[in-house]
């Protein structure tokens, strides 16, 4: 990271100056022809020390372990750099919201997540905007994309029952949040943007006190009628909706459904997410006022290398990959057949051998290209030309590798069958492959765009991941491979959640009881859930499995081999 320089080379000594310029020493010197120069006594108000010492002046040498001179004045750190100004004083609508954000936060979280954990936040947005309107702050058009990706992101949740597209779309959220708040475009912003946030919240904390505090004086003309107000209108909701729901049992049921149920029990745990949705709020909304400017810290280009040192390992990995490439295009026009008989291998070994080994290639190849670009000569227009060339045929090459990986998982599926981790890692290489895309077109039109957009390719990547329902697509190959030539692993589907049970409700008995035994097991130990802590996937799951029940014995099951054991890879 490069700091703001200035002023090093302008702290040079006026004394040498002056006496460069003169061609003489500090003391007066006697005309030629004139009697031998004495040394003039000191000015008057000149601090001469001890009789008969008289200064001596040195040109100014810099001290390498000292505090710098007047002249030079200190590099401010990183710290100093991103730090923002002062935030404007928090509002009253801003602290209503982060009000509500607590309230929502106990009352939807504690049963679990679904559409609660997005209606939880939208008043923690509602908070930040109030916060950067309040600060002067607009809106541009990335920051839209990335507060709409956020807010879609926040919706997985609500889609679908399975537990690690949802925590992958959290955490994509979290990301494409902090880049909303802090308008980040680079790539420190982009990577240090979602730090911003425990910055935020311990200057929140004092932010939304100091606030609380300049309203101490305000009067009970003010909030009064408003908690008046609101008693008034809670009574009048208690009292009509007890009489309604006495009046209708099927109105008793729909309020009953939508009023959470809150109990002493639950106290601590609803406290804990008032106190866990207010921080986040608080958080949001002092980033919104005064966000850290992560982009005002710059990374140091590397030093630059001559031509050979840096081509010559690069054309060599080039000519590794064509050979690759080249063998991988013979074996798929050629047939599979002459190469497992040449190496001896079972179609699904050549198939497993090889995906694993060519993500970490593709991997290893993004940060081959990070580091060539880091060092990459820059001289004139031949260098960068050249640098354009080696690394665009090795990304070319690289689209190659990526094509063949996903051909090995293809075949790797056709043999074992999709898991979770079958279809995550495949996605995970469909992304990277857009990446190196990605930075082929920033090698032509320019790189200033490519953080935000790898950034917003990794969001979109996981939010198509979380709406496609992996265990879903799981469910739904191993059915159709069953269909086919009757081979499934009834063991594995008792892991998948409430998603996956549309595609087995196809299979004919006891085998579709058999899969769905798991998951029945665990929505009935669940019992009933309300609303807001429900996924699409598990109402549709509880439709299903009400209307067609499970009727497979624990034995018949057992037989089928549904509690065996199983290692995924």
């Amino acid at each position: 990271m490069s700091e703001n320089t200035g002023g090093a080379d302008e702290a040079q000594p006026k004394a040498a100056d002056t006496e460069a310029a003169t061609g003489g020493s500090p003391t007066h010197a006697a005309p030629a022809d004139g009697p031998p120069a004495q040394a003039a006594g000191p000015r008057p108000g000149a601090h001469t020390g001890r009789p008969g010492w008289q200064p001596q002046h040195h040109p100014q040498q810099p001290r390498p372990w000292g505090p710098p001179s007047p002249g030079q004045p200190a590099k401010p750190s990183w710290a100093t750099v991103v730090r923002p100004a002062e935030a404007a004083p928090i509002r009253t609508a801003t602290l209503v919201a982060v009000l509500a954000s607590g309230l929502a936060a106990a009352v939807l979280l504690a049963d679990g997540v679904g559409p609660g954990l997005l209606l939880a936040v939208v008043p923690a947005v509602v908070a930040a905007y109030a916060a950067a309107r309040v600060a002067g702050r607009t809106a541009r058009p990335w920051t839209l994309a990335w507060a709409i990706g956020c807010l879609a992101l926040l919706a997985v949740p609500a889609l679908r029952d399975s537990a690690w597209p949802s925590t992958l779309a959290v955490l994509a959220a979290v990301l494409l949040g902090a880049l909303a708040l802090h308008g980040s475009r680079t790539w420190p912003g982009v990577f240090l943007s979602p730090l911003g946030f425990a910055d935020s919240t311990v200057s929140g904390i004092a932010w939304v006190l100091k606030g609380l505090r300049s309203r101490g004086g305000i009067g009970k003309d003010r909030w009064l009628p408003v908690a008046k107000a609101t008693a008034v209108a809670l009574a009048l909701l208690v009292l009509f909706g007890a009489l309604f729901a006495s009046a209708d049992a099927a109105f008793a049921d729909l309020l009953g459904g939508l009023v959470p149920d809150v109990s002493v029990e639950d106290g601590p745990i609803r406290f804990m997410l008032f106190v866990l949705g207010a921080v986040i709020a608080v958080a949001a909304a002092r980033t919104a006022a005064a966000p850290l400017r992560w982009d005002r810290i710059q990374v140091a280009p590397g030093k630059p290398r001559s031509r050979i040192e840096w081509a010559l390992p690069l054309v060599v990995l080039n000519l590794l990959f064509a050979g690759f490439n080249a063998v991988q295009l013979a074996v798929l026009f050629g047939g599979y057949d002459k190469v497992l008989e040449s190496t001896g291998l079972t179609y699904a070994e050549y198939a497993r051998q090889g995906f694993w080994q060519l993500l970490w290639a593709t991997l290893l190849t993004l940060a081959v290209i990070a580091l060539a670009l880091r060092w990459a000569p820059r001289s004139g227009a031949g260098d960068r030309r050249l640098v354009r060339a080696v690394l665009g045929i090795l990304c070319a090459l690289t689209l190659v590798v990526v094509a063949a990986a996903l051909r090995r998982m293809d075949l790797y599926v056709d043999a074992y069958g999709l898991t979770r981790l079958r279809v995550s890692v495949a996605a995970m290489e469909l992304w990277l492959g857009l990446v190196i895309v990605l930075i082929m077109a920033a090698g032509v039109f320019g790189a200033r765009w490519l953080p935000r957009a790898v950034a917003g390719s990794a969001a979109a990547a996981v939010l198509a991941f979380g709406l496609l329902s992996p265990d879903g697509m799981v469910a739904e190959r191993n059915v159709a491979r069953f269909e086919k030539d009757e081979k499934i692993d009834l063991a594995y589907f008792q892991s998948l959640s409430a998603d996956a049970v549309p595609a087995l409700d196809r299979l004919p008995e006891p085998q579709r009881s058999c899969a769905l035994r798991g998951i029945n097991d665990d929505m009935s130990r669940a019992g009933d859930v309300p609303w807001y802590a429900m996924s699409m996937g598990e109402y549709r799951a509880r439709q299903i499995l009400r209307e067609r029940p499970v009727t497979a014995s624990y034995e018949v099951c057992s037989r089928l081999g549904t509690f065996g054991s199983r290692m995924e890879y």
